[in-house]
């Protein structure tokens, strides 16, 4: 199946074929690599070799998972023994799931539009296309260094203590995002910092109706002095275009200890008011909330134009589009 591409399966760029220069540098560290698969990922083709690696991936996300390495130019399956650089995601192959085709497309697209509209730090990421023509999510392992050592990173179910054997099976949507904050806080080497990047991020997976913002999405990650600090930003999806969820994936929301707004109480949805109470909480000045809220009183061109070049069907950009009209409705209702 061919795949004709005119923006970058990055970025999104117009008048690219293939990987922009800006895109080869974040993401393949400045090699010219094709976007096109020599091979396809199939529920039924897992070699044991293969599956061996999966297992060591921390990385986490409700996705199958693929470590992946660069050769000559090509993005291949990495060795059982070999350290991958790379992870690729192929569309979920649970049925049950709406519009999965289209969920690797939607993964990028909302990351790009974090990095790009917000300024929120994420993982490098794109799309390839495998040899049947399905687009593929590529994003490039932050945790692992240039010289091939890992840096040691720890998700939030870990740092707060949560597992299954304490939690059941869901433990990863228990609690409430006061409880990662407060986690910053006990731990980061740059609490300030990391309690804004932090809070920008929150607001962002409410306003693109990321549902799936559990503990085991947010991570703290060594750098190279040894120094804990909030991972990039990764996962993140328009997780409504799939399925049926809520505004937050944790079961107790912002914080239990916070009085909801009217609004909320009225329409049963957090507005502005809600995320101001929240970022007071956690010990955020009114200027730097003030700052990340304003980012998100309307819909930006830029993300308009984003979604527009993304990889989404027609009928997906006008739902996408749709879905985060309706969210900024809701956080700018007084």
């Amino acid at each position: 199946m061919n795949v004709i591409i005119k923006y970058c399966p990055s970025t999104l760029a117009e008048g690219f074929e293939t990987y922009s220069e800006v895109a080869a540098g974040r993401l393949f560290d400045g090699a010219k690599v094709s976007p096109f698969l020599d091979f396809t990922l199939s529920a039924n083709k897992i070699s044991t070799s293969v599956s061996a690696v999966m297992d060591r991936i921390s990385v986490s996300g409700v996705q199958e998972k693929f470590p992946a390495v660069v050769r000559d130019g090509k993005i291949c399956l990495a060795g059982e023994n070999e350290r991958s650089t790379h992870i690729l995601k192929p569309s979920p192959w649970d049925p049950s799931l709406a519009y999965r085709n289209e969920i690797s497309a939607n993964e990028n697209l909302t990351m790009q539009i974090a990095s790009q509209v917000y300024g929120i730090e994420t993982a490098a990421n794109g799309l390839c296309f495998s040899k049947d023509g399905k687009a593929v999510y590529i994003t490039k392992r932050f945790d692992v260094a240039v010289d091939g050592s890992k840096f040691m990173m720890e998700d939030f179910s870990s740092v707060v203590g949560r597992s299954e054997a304490t939690g059941g099976k869901y433990f990863k949507y228990d609690g409430c995002y006061a409880d990662i904050a407060n986690a910053i806080r006990n731990v980061s080497a740059d609490v300030d910092g990391d309690l804004q990047r932090f809070f920008n991020i929150l607001v962002f997976n409410y306003i693109y109706a990321n549902g799936d913002a559990h503990l085991k999405n947010f991570s703290l990650i060594n750098d190279a002095e040894g120094r804990s600090r909030l991972a990039p930003a990764y996962d993140l999806i328009n997780t409504s275009l799939h399925v049926k969820d809520s505004d937050f994936a944790l079961e107790g929301g912002l914080s239990p200890d916070i009085e909801k707004s009217e609004v909320y109480m009225k329409f049963g949805h957090p507005c502005r008011f809600d995320f101001e109470r929240f970022g007071a909480h956690i010990g955020l000045s009114e200027d730097k909330v003030g700052k990340v809220l304003d980012c998100f009183m309307d819909v930006p061109q830029l993300s308009k134009t984003l979604i527009d070049n993304s990889f989404l069907s027609q009928r997906m950009k006008r739902s996408y589009l749709r879905s985060v009209g309706e969210r900024v409705s809701r956080f700018v209702r007084r």
